[in-house]
């Protein structure tokens, strides 16, 4: 395929390099010149077939495109959009932002009457941000979100996207939008709010010096750029709010905890509901099964955990996993 990646950060620039290294004929464009230059650099040093191309301006990025990825935070979205209207632009396009809902309300204010659309997500990531950090091997064996609304998404334009996805070894998960926000606000941006607290708790001296295993693993999302985590939190408000929620009633409850008679009893039974749940994580895939490419199926796969890993040649079916 032709396609456009407009962002070159971290996510985007992996998109870029992975999809240009499955034979896929890349423009990448991002809004900072001296990313570009970056990127410029980078193509040149690519290994032959696995090369791509700047262009200078977004116009020029999907002027031939079949499918433009929008790799910016949501800030930057709307602008975004804005340029492919201007541009004439009616192919598909996707995106790669860490909520879904604002995206998808958007596309429907801005987009909708131009371009098809399904929202995406690669839950991949990584502390460090920027071209620069950007690996082609960032989604082998990562969740991707891709959005399937019914009675919106146009599901030929799904199994599209799903069949380029899992060409770069990504397990493709259906969703809605909601489902989606629902779902990353408990396992990815509360978990950012969490890190950010405990690192910034740990101001003794003494205490960094000490700081081994725990305190890296349990921070190690501190470090991204606070831009970045604000946009993703502040973006999915509705839904990290109560997620939030949940997490410091929890905490609460340990803290009570530390005031009884008997606190290693009591925390015993606090932290056995949570190891109980880490133990038990990442599920285990079960039987791979062949499903009928059908909204309603697909959304079913994805709300038991399951994940597509194939499509059809026919697009009749997906070949799909669910967890054991």
């Amino acid at each position: 395929m032709d396609i456009a990646v407009i962002g070159l950060g971290l996510i985007g620039g992996s998109t870029l390099r992975a999809l240009a290294r499955a034979g896929h004929r890349v423009l990448g464009y991002d809004a900072d010149p001296a990313t570009r230059a970056t990127a410029r650099t980078a193509a040149a040093k690519a290994p032959s077939g696995g090369r791509w191309q700047v262009a200078p301006t977004v116009r020029d990025a999907v002027a031939k495109a079949e499918l433009v990825v929008v790799a910016v935070p949501l800030p930057a979205f709307e602008a975004v959009l804005d340029e492919l209207g201007k541009a004439g632009y009616s192919g598909l396009v996707t995106d790669v932002t860490s909520v879904k809902g604002p995206v998808r309300d958007l596309v429907t204010r801005r987009l909708h009457r131009l371009a098809g659309f399904v929202g995406g997500h690669p839950m991949a990531g990584r502390e460090t941000s920027g071209f620069t950090s950007a690996d082609p091997d960032l989604f082998t064996g990562c969740a991707w979100v891709l959005c399937l609304e019914p009675n919106e998404t146009s599901l030929p334009d799904w199994l599209d996207l799903a069949t380029l996805v899992t060409g770069l070894g990504a397990r493709v998960v259906p969703a809605t939008a909601e489902e989606h926000d629902r779902a990353v606000a408990a396992v990815s941006h509360v978990p950012h709010l969490l890190a950010a607290a405990l690192a910034a708790s740990a101001t003794d001296p003494l205490a960094a010096a000490l700081a081994a295993g725990s305190f890296r693993d349990g921070t190690r999302v501190a470090a991204a750029r606070p831009e970045l985590v604000a946009a993703m939190c502040g973006g999915n408000a509705a839904a990290v709010g109560p997620a939030l929620d949940v997490v410091l009633d929890a905490l609460a409850k340990a803290r009570a905890a530390l005031d009884t008679a008997d606190p290693i009893r009591e925390l015993t039974t606090w932290l056995r509901p949570g190891a109980a749940t880490r133990g038990a994580w990442p599920p285990k895939p079960g039987a791979t099964l062949d499903l009928p490419a059908r909204s309603d199926a697909l959304l079913r796969l994805g709300r038991a955990g399951g994940w597509v890993t194939a499509v059809a040649p026919d697009r009749r079916s997906v070949t799909a996993v669910r967890p054991a």
